[in-house]
């Protein structure tokens, strides 16, 4: 017998208040209803094997990395770091060891224990990364980690902050907006994209995830090492994950939240359910994205 789950339905109460110089905000009062039921693909029955997920994630992002190092120097080549200088070799017998010095003085140089020598055994560019994982595995692991996303105890021992009322998984079905013209439902995903971000995030909070989102906003820090002078000073702390059927106006609504990914069902994998090789990701689904994965099944 398949996992079976609620569908929540939302309505947004928009009101706008008017005073003599203008409109102001629009002001989102949020409901929540209960759906139908939903069955679960068989997927999210999966064994729980962190194991194999970690290896899973290890793989992908081993797959991903470019070779670097430095490029062997000879002929019109440009020398390579540690190389650019005049050097000259005094000959034997002078007491003194073999090491080319610079042109006209005593300084050794190139070597690598050297004043700005070379490196002695740096990258190879030649070097392969990448590793190997069966395509079965890689299904397995997706599975396996898709099914951690149900189990509160995963979900908290990974570190994301929600209300104890929460029954995962969180499935999003329609989306209802009432204002003063009168009200228009459609599925959440195709919400429209006025004030889009502060929607979703007045939905989020009305579902309790609030104190994840900001755990993610407040957690922003500068990264250690040199890497916060490569283009990624920052590091901020993966909050929710929102799984689709199709990446359109709820995607971008999401976009600009701290913390915040969106993903395709069909593109899923165990590196967007379990960042860093951890299983247990915060994730909200929509009701056309569970269909999407019960197809693929």
């Amino acid at each position: 017998m398949s996992l079976k789950t609620t569908v929540t339905n939302i309505v947004n109460l928009v009101t706008e208040d008017e005073m003599d110089a203008g409109k102001l905000q629009e002001q989102f009062e949020i409901n929540l209803e209960t759906g139908s039921k939903l069955n679960l693909p068989d997927s999210f029955e999966t064994a729980f094997r962190p194991s194999l997920i970690r290896r899973a994630v290890h793989s992908s992002r081993a797959n991903r990395r470019q070779p670097y190092g430095s490029r062997p120097h000879g002929g019109k080549k440009a020398p390579m770091s540690g190389m650019k200088f005049s050097v000259e070799w005094w000959g034997k017998g002078r007491g003194v060891s073999r090491i080319m010095r610079k042109t006209g003085q005593r300084t050794g140089a190139q070597n690598p224990h050297t004043r700005q020598g070379r490196r002695a055994h740096g990258p190879k560019v030649e070097k392969d990364w990448s590793k190997k994982l069966n395509s079965k595995e890689r299904i397995i692991a997706k599975n396996s980690a898709l099914a951690a996303t149900i189990s509160s105890d995963l979900v908290s021992s990974r570190g994301h902050k929600f209300s104890d009322e929460i029954e995962l998984p969180l499935v999003l079905g329609k989306y209802t907006e009432v204002h003063d013209e009168g009200k228009n439902t459609v599925d959440i995903e195709d919400m429209s994209l006025k004030c889009a971000t502060r929607k979703i995030h007045a939905i989020f909070t009305e579902l309790g995830l609030r104190d994840d989102l900001d755990r993610a906003k407040y957690g922003r820090k500068i990264r250690a090492g040199k890497g916060k002078m490569r283009g990624r000073r920052f590091r901020t702390p993966k909050s929710i994950l929102l799984v689709v059927s199709n990446k359109g106006n709820l995607a971008k609504a999401v976009r600009n939240l701290p913390g915040v990914d969106v993903v395709s069902a069909r593109d899923l994998s165990a590196e967007h359910l379990a960042p860093g090789g951890d299983a247990g990701r915060l994730t909200v689904f929509t009701e056309k994205s569970i269909k999407a994965m019960g197809v693929e099944d």
